[in-house]
């Protein structure tokens, strides 16, 4: 990959990252989604897991924080999607090395959306939320790897299915699975009061290894009895995280360029010509 590309990449991305912060709808759900959060987290407050002696909110607020990586890749998805339908990535095809500084683009503002999304939520969070161990520097340390490593699983796989989806009608399907793994994966109640069949579905999949992670960096060592094997499993969160990461890395290249083959100014028109038949 050349020079060129990459600042191409780099410039595009903190573009479109100003452009979602200056933008008054953008601006508003960059604090709708995090303040909804935070009256969930505030109203089980008091409420208490089993005889564990943890609030639900306390459990629930790091795994939130994982949720909100794994949902990186819908983010990713839905812009990839949206912009194939509105011609934009013919547009960038057409320019030297376009597709290639498109995605250094878009994987560079949709992390740094993700990342500013996480602090909103996450700085009044603790102010709200008892019980946390927030420290020491090793908690700290285990939040930024498992961050990283989960940007990484999470946002190849989502350029992966915003190069399937050729509508952003058809990729709203998406929101259906995956919000069907958020709830069982131990996201709002710990995986271990579910059956077991679920807890090894859940454990195929990148969204409860990020809340376990997540959970190992910022709750005390005592909350890890209510754990799968009362073990935070680091070793395994790094190997089911590395190879979603593979996957997608390996997959994300391939896939993007058979679509950016098989787009053309005929494909845009019909597919504006769809979505305005169905306004209509």
């Amino acid at each position: 990959m050349n020079s060129g590309a990459i600042r191409a990449g780099w410039t595009r991305g903190f573009v479109e990252l100003r452009q979602s912060f200056t933008n008054g709808a953008d601006l508003f759900s960059h604090f709708l989604w995090p303040g909804l959060m935070l009256a969930g987290l505030f109203y089980f407050r008091e409420d208490a897991f089993g005889s564990s002696g943890f609030a639900l909110s306390t459990l629930a607020l790091p795994s939130i924080l994982g949720m909100n990586v794994a949902l990186g890749m819908v983010s990713m998805s839905q812009q990839l999607t949206g912009e194939r339908e509105d011609g934009t990535l013919l547009r960038a095809k057409a320019l030297p090395d376009g597709m290639r500084a498109y995605l250094i683009g878009k994987i560079i503002s949709v992390s740094g959306t993700l990342l500013a999304d996480l602090a909103v939520f996450l700085i009044p969070a603790m102010l709200i939320v008892d019980g946390l161990a927030v420290g020491s520097l090793g908690s700290w340390l285990t939040l930024g790897w498992v961050l990283v490593l989960g940007m990484v699983a999470a946002l190849p796989i989502g350029a992966v299915l915003g190069s399937v989806f050729a509508t952003a009608r058809a990729q709203g399907l998406l929101i259906l699975p995956i919000l069907g793994l958020i709830a069982i994966s131990g996201i709002f109640y710990p995986l271990t009061s579910l059956p077991e069949w679920l807890q090894w579905t859940a454990q195929i999949f990148p969204i409860y290894w990020l809340g376990l992670g997540m959970r190992s960096a910022l709750l005390p060592d005592s909350a890890v009895a209510v754990e799968i094997g009362e073990s935070w499993r680091h070793l395994e969160t790094v190997g089911v995280l590395g190879v979603w990461a593979v996957l997608g890395l390996i997959l994300a290249p391939i896939v993007l360029r058979r679509m950016a083959r098989r787009e053309s100014g005929s494909r845009v028109a019909e597919r504006r010509e769809k979505a305005l038949q169905r306004m209509g």
